[in-house]
């Protein structure tokens, strides 16, 4: 008998086992994510939204009981993606798929989604492209096309009539540079140069230069999180775009995890994102008290609020159909539901998130003393505007 039980496969014998313990079956998630290195805080952000999530939610959807097991990939390493996704797969059994910072990384795993059909909820990558290699991937994070097509339209009607954009060399940076050229052009603007600096820069004084000798209104710019944002923009600071009347447009390079650091350099920068951890609403207030109630140094930002919800798709998707991949994805297409960060729907043909877009601009909160991105206007329910024709 005993052998018999051993030749069975893993998931039969996870039905028998099931069976005899008289309660359905736990449904495994596995999150791919920086949990070491120069990335590690947007590991260690996703884990805790989750944990968030499982305090006001409970651990359990429908009759399933959620585990979620986490994967340190350290940045960008799309071979080790795909190594630690296949070990989620084949050894850990996962029904569920999540994380995944960087585009690389997420697009290295795409036939791996097909093969298991197993559902891949993207908590940032952000370039438009992924979604369309699998049927599999649902995104809760934003696309760069979603963010930077409105900020430019949003430019031209201040007035900026002409830019300069340098993003990092690779997806979503490319991403984010059509998006705002193409934005930019139609509504009548001029782009005046298009620098693409190599995603290993950490050293911005010739590009800062180079955009301050052609004199543009404003630069556009788009960098990956931590520390290449926190350089860029502390050298766009000391060289005196500023001063010279250069305006940063910008969109996650303000984000919350590196705000304070910056100092008074930092007020009056503009960006247009998804998330501010300053949104005026109740569910918000009660999202980050609960984070800082659970993690007293943690710092609520865009990473958070994409893990948060893309636990809510998860929970959904257990509930609706349990392990049953294709089941699942279809299940929450066309979903709608209110976040901390505003009204979300899950887009049938994109599988990412239609959301607003707020224009913030860096303020010195009068009460916490703390700069804040404070939402200065709202562009309601965009969705990628980059999904491929």
């Amino acid at each position: 008998m005993t052998s018999r039980i051993i030749r069975l496969s893993a998931a039969a014998t996870l039905l028998l086992s099931t069976a005899v313990a008289g309660h359905a079956e736990t449904i495994k998630v596995g999150v791919v994510a920086p949990f070491s290195g120069p990335f590690a805080l947007y590991g260690k952000q996703f884990q805790e939204a989750i944990e968030v999530y499982q305090a006001q939610h409970g651990t359990s959807a429908g009759e399933h009981e959620i585990e979620f097991i986490y994967k340190d990939v350290g940045g960008p390493n799309p071979d080790q993606s795909r190594a630690l996704t296949q070990e989620l797969l084949i050894k850990d059994q996962v029904d569920y798929l999540a994380g995944y910072v960087f585009t690389p990384n997420a697009l290295a795993v795409a036939p791996l989604l097909d093969q298991s059909e197993t559902p891949l909820v993207i908590f940032n990558a952000a370039t438009s492209a992924i979604n369309a290699q699998s049927d599999f991937y649902l995104r809760t994070s934003y696309t760069l096309w979603q963010v930077s097509a409105p900020l430019a339209e949003w430019a031209y009607e201040q007035g900026i009539r002409e830019v300069v954009t340098t993003v990092t060399d690779y997806g979503p940076g490319i991403d984010a540079e059509n998006a705002f050229v193409a934005a930019f052009e139609e509504a009548g603007g001029t782009i005046l140069d298009s620098i693409r600096m190599p995603l290993s820069t950490t050293d911005f004084t010739p590009f800062i230069q180079s955009i301050r000798e052609q004199s543009p209104d404003a630069l556009f710019t788009f960098l990956p999180g931590g520390p290449p944002t926190f350089g860029f923009t502390k050298t766009y600071n000391e060289n005196g775009l500023r001063d010279e009347g250069i305006m940063f447009l910008g969109t996650a390079e303000t984000e919350e995890s590196n705000l304070q650091a910056f100092g008074d350099a930092a007020i009056g920068l503009t960006t247009a994102y998804h998330y501010s951890a300053d949104h005026d609403s109740d569910l918000n207030r009660e999202f980050i008290a609960k984070n800082t109630e659970l993690h007293p140094d943690s710092v609520t930002n865009w990473a958070t609020i994409g893990a948060y919800d893309g636990t809510h798709v998860i929970y959904q998707m257990v509930e609706n159909a349990g392990s049953d991949g294709p089941a699942a994805v279809e299940s929450v297409l066309g979903m709608e539901w209110e976040s901390p960060r505003g009204p979300l729907t899950m887009d049938p043909e994109t599988r990412t998130v239609i959301q607003n877009v707020y224009i913030r601009e860096v303020e010195r909160d009068e009460e916490s003393g703390l700069l804040v991105n404070r939402e200065k206007g709202v562009i309601a329910t965009v969705g990628d505007l980059g999904w491929p024709e």
